[in-house]
């Protein structure tokens, strides 16, 4: 990844922040850097929508909860039309799954960390994103996307096998999502004005997003986990660096732009232009076209 030197913003400490007007929802905020971001932004006032399976947050203030299979793109498209959009300030896409050993389908067709990594927040942004506030909010912003992947890692994906069923290899499969990802931010930033659209590239981080790689509880996620855990930032950690930059006022005239882990801006994958991003998208969405009957 290659850092942008010549753009800066002011670190705030969170304690600064006062977010009783700011609405979030959170796709995949149960477990990990979602549900880590989501707390501490709940707990600085904001009024937090988790979606997703496994709940762990009742009783917390400012955070309630629509449960969802986030690898169903049905469910999926059913779910974004219900979504407030209108009032929706930041919505954050943390969903995600790591591509397993040997390929599976969802019971739509379509490869399981394809679904659940990249193409139901493909179908959710494409309903939501036209109904989001045409205005600036009350924190001087307009409606934020963040797309949380690897973006800016080089990937540009297999466009010409999206679903993997010519040739399957796990890490193939999930460089498609990572792929998929930076293309949702680089060819929306244009398409829809009124919103920021913005890519978050966390590195590795010790979660549960391996499981259906390693094995959910088993001695490779053990083991594995525990030294990523060592020599990484935790996910608690990661919230508290990262919430400032989704509120800093330095990003709004930034859409399209990607993120490291320590907010640092980074430059797109070389190739994935504007014109590849869009092919990338109108393919994905021919993909979902043939395998989902009513798309």
């Amino acid at each position: 990844m290659k850092v942008n030197s010549g753009f800066h913003w002011t670190l705030r400490r969170n304690e600064e922040c006062r977010l009783r007007d700011c609405k979030v929802a959170i796709f995949g905020g149960t477990g990990g850097l979602g549900r880590e971001i989501g707390l501490l932004l709940a707990s600085l006032g904001s009024d937090v929508l988790v979606i997703g399976q496994n709940f762990k947050d009742n009783g917390k203030s400012n955070i309630s909860f629509v449960k969802a299979d986030l690898s169903s793109i049905k469910t999926s498209k059913a779910l974004a039309s219900e979504i407030p959009a209108e009032s929706l300030d930041v919505v954050l896409f943390t969903a995600g799954i790591f591509a397993s050993p040997s390929r599976e389908e969802t019971a739509e067709g379509l490869e399981r960390d394809l679904a659940t990594s990249y193409l139901n927040r493909l179908e959710i942004i494409d309903n939501i994103a036209p109904r989001m506030k045409k205005e600036r909010n009350l924190l001087g912003f307009k409606p934020r996307i963040f797309l949380m992947g690897y973006p800016g890692s080089g990937e540009l994906g297999t466009i010409d096998d999206l679903n993997q069923e010519q040739s399957y290899g796990f890490m193939k499969a999930h460089m498609i999502t990572v792929a998929g990802n930076e293309a949702l931010v680089i060819a929306n930033a244009e398409k829809y004005p009124h919103v920021n659209f913005f890519g978050l590239n966390p590195g590795i981080v010790k979660t549960n997003i391996r499981n259906n790689l390693l094995g959910e509880d088993s001695w490779k996620s053990y083991v594995v986990e525990g030294i990523i855990g060592i020599f990484t930032q935790t996910p608690d950690s990661y919230a508290s660096s990262i919430v400032p930059l989704l509120l800093a006022s330095e990003i709004e005239q930034k859409s399209g732009s990607l993120f490291d882990n320590k907010g640092r801006e980074i430059f797109a994958s070389e190739g994935m232009s504007k014109i590849y991003a869009e092919k990338y998208l109108r393919v994905s969405r021919e993909l979902l076209t043939s395998k989902i009957t009513g798309f």
